[in-house]
């Protein structure tokens, strides 16, 4: 057991040693998600997502259902809709496109396509921005 010293008695907080703690940056996740969603028009919920589905190049309301435990009906009304309509997500592949040179011509099964959703370049510089401040490399703006 470590020797403590009296006057760590009267101290508020003592830092442990980094190289025992590794990363513990995730500490700030709430300041600085506060500073992005009073920065930016986005919600809370809504950047949650965007932080999810960040390493995806695109998805269908399905998958994202299923992976991030949420509604199919919800998950598009109160997320995915109101980001794309802010331009943080756009349609990758419309379910009306045809996938290839054959389907356009025939036509066939046309409206059996899912719409694939994938995230704009705006979303993906904010996802940065918000990894940056997180780690300490961008400074956190809060509101007092």
């Amino acid at each position: 057991m470590k020797k403590r010293t009296r006057k760590g008695m009267f101290r508020d907080f003592k830092m442990k040693d980094p190289e025992k703690i590794g990363k513990s940056y995730n500490k700030y996740n709430r300041l600085a998600m506060r500073d992005m969603v009073n920065s930016y028009d986005i919600s809370e919920s809504e950047m949650n997502f965007i932080v999810f589905i960040y390493d995806l190049e695109f998805f269908t309301l399905d998958y994202a259902s299923k992976a991030y435990f949420y509604n199919k009906a919800k998950l598009g009304r109160r997320i995915v809709y109101p980001l794309q309509n802010k331009e943080y997500i756009y349609k990758y592949y419309d379910k009306l496109a045809p996938t290839s040179y054959e389907d356009a011509i025939f036509d066939e099964g046309r409206y059996n396509y899912r719409v694939r959703y994938a995230l704009t370049q705006k979303a993906r510089l904010l996802i940065q921005r918000y990894y940056r401040k997180l780690e300490g490399e961008e400074h956190i703006n809060v509101p007092s």
